[in-house]
């Protein structure tokens, strides 16, 4: 156990719940009750459920969303030709297949058409959706969206690594990403992201995932190598992946997972140092146990006096996210610790529901898009509750223009100052802008999520964010729409000002004949 790195209050604390932090379980938890999103919440009270976003009325921060002047006016006209270009391109399926064909084909192998395509998508896509490809450039890219009201995630994208030699250089490009925040204006940097599955080899992420949830199935499964935790499972979590009982641990794999952990810590300690804050991604359910379970850990250390520094993912697309969000919550309030979670919708729909199918299951997401609004919604309503109360953090990662609405009359609702330090509102940068200024105009702060790193290692990401949002591009067409607009209004302006000079020219002409 990692007690050496409890402070002397959790020391005290953790013997009656040691085991109950290890095996939770919703059966174990009998006091919480099936959620009831009908009840106001009460001040302190952390069993109360919440009122359901559903059902608040948006009097207090309606957001404008239609002026299209205010929205896009601080925009170049050059930049927003652009944006309205890629999304274009984005939302269009049949380009977002035949790039990705290209992509993975042996095309890329050859390196003039390698060149070509890098080069074309440097200057397109990856311009749109990334922060640059050098720290320098991530900084100056910062400092523009500061300009404009904004706050920056820096996320060093780097995708999956098998090795602890590439796992290591991950830890490098991340500590920089903590170096690159403190260097920058105050509050201009609002989170580092961290990916779990830069820092430990994905094969042992799904070891240590099987294990966990062996160990949920069967409580008297023992993990030496296990550490403090949060709960990681309800009893509605996906746990078909794990059929059979594992094996344990090789020493190798013992010793690896080590050296996860002190990457973790290490990355930790200099954001603790730096007074940064850490948000770790979410990925999928066949790895996502042990990616909470290095989360929670980390937590437990480091977050302390009403200061989150290490925030968890909750992906809403689940079936289990509400359930999971309030135990680990209530548990985390019940021992002094304070939590921060960043909220999402989730981004594997496609191959979570296809490997369910495959194994005979039903799907761990919710059967409709209705219902994984619903359950974005009442998690958000639960963490703002919470706020209120005096407790945890929340960043409200959301491209769902009602979502946006709902939070932000909820916020006001409640009485959080819209400078409150404990809640943000986040979207990936260059896509939902009309959002993104709507907050800030109400505000709000507000984050861009902004990756970074040389495009070809920065691919990847590319490739899953045309994947993941293929859908929401396609359908959410504010932002195509509204600068549409903005640029006709410009086009009018302009042969408005090209008419009246040409008139003001014929009367001097007009003039000097007489």
């Amino acid at each position: 156990m990692a007690t050496k790195f409890l402070s002397p209050k959790l020391l005290n604390t953790f013997p009656s719940f040691t085991r109950f932090l290890n095996s939770a379980s919703t059966a174990s938890l009998a006091a919480v009750a099936p959620l009831n999103f009908d009840e106001k919440p009460e001040p302190a009270a952390v069993e109360k459920q919440p009122t359901s976003l559903k059902q608040e009325s948006i009097t207090n921060a309606t957001l404008d969303l239609d002026d299209h002047q205010r929205l896009f006016g601080s925009i170049p006209t050059l930049n927003l030709l652009r944006s309205a270009a890629n999304l274009g391109l984005a939302a269009n399926e049949r380009f977002v297949d035949f790039g990705m064909w290209i992509m993975n084909s042996r095309l890329m192998e050859t390196s003039l058409v390698r060149d070509a395509i890098l080069k074309t998508v440097k200057h397109t896509f990856f311009q749109h959706f990334c922060a640059g490809e050098t720290t320098e450039e991530a900084a100056d890219c910062v400092r523009r969206i500061h300009d404009k009201g904004f706050r920056g995630m820096l996320v060093y994208a780097v995708e999956h690594t098998s090795e602890n030699a590439g796992c290591d250089r991950n830890l490098e490009g991340s500590l920089g990403s903590v170096e690159l925040a403190k260097s920058l204006p105050a509050s201009s940097v609002s989170f580092v992201i961290a990916k779990i599955t830069a820092i430990c080899p994905i094969g042992l992420l799904k070891r240590v995932s099987d294990l966990l949830r062996w160990q949920y199935k069967d409580p008297s499964f023992y993990l030496p190598w296990k550490l403090n935790t949060l709960p990681i499972f309800s009893d509605s979590s996906a746990l078909y992946h794990t059929l059979e009982k594992p094996a344990p641990l090789s020493p190798k794999e013992e010793s690896d997972l080590q050296l996860a952990h002190q990457r973790l810590l290490k990355l930790c300690q200099k954001c603790v140092q730096d007074n940064v804050a850490l948000t770790i991604d979410a990925e999928d359910t066949s790895i996502q146990p042990a990616i909470d379970y290095f989360t929670y850990s980390s937590a437990i250390m480091y977050n302390q006096d009403d200061n989150p520094i290490v925030f968890g993912t909750i992906q809403a697309y689940l079936k289990d996210a509400k359930e999971r969000l309030f135990m680990t919550t209530k548990t985390a309030q019940s021992l002094g610790i304070p939590m921060g979670f960043k909220l999402v919708r989730g981004a594997y729909m496609s191959s979570e529901s296809k490997l369910a199918s495959l194994l005979g299951y039903d799907s761990p997401i919710h059967n409709s898009i209705r219902e994984t609004h619903a359950c974005y919604n009442d998690c958000a309503s639960f963490m703002l509750e919470r706020i209120a109360d005096g407790y945890g953090a929340v960043v409200l990662a959301t491209h769902n223009v009602e979502s946006g609405q709902l939070a932000a009359s909820k916020a006001c609702d409640l009485g959080i100052q819209k400078g409150n330090q404990k809640l943000e509102f986040a979207q990936l940068y260059g896509m939902s802008e009309a959002l993104s200024f709507g907050l800030r105009n109400a505000g709000f702060q507000v984050s861009k999520y902004l990756p970074y790193g040389p495009v070809d290692m920065v691919m990847p990401y590319l490739l899953r964010r045309a994947e993941e949002n293929r859908g929401l591009l396609s359908t959410s067409s504010l932002d195509s729409v509204l600068m549409g607009k903005e640029l006709k209004r410009r086009l009018k302006k302009l042969q408005f000002a090209k008419s009246a000079m040409a008139s003001l020219s014929s009367m001097k002409i007009e003039i000097g004949t007489h």
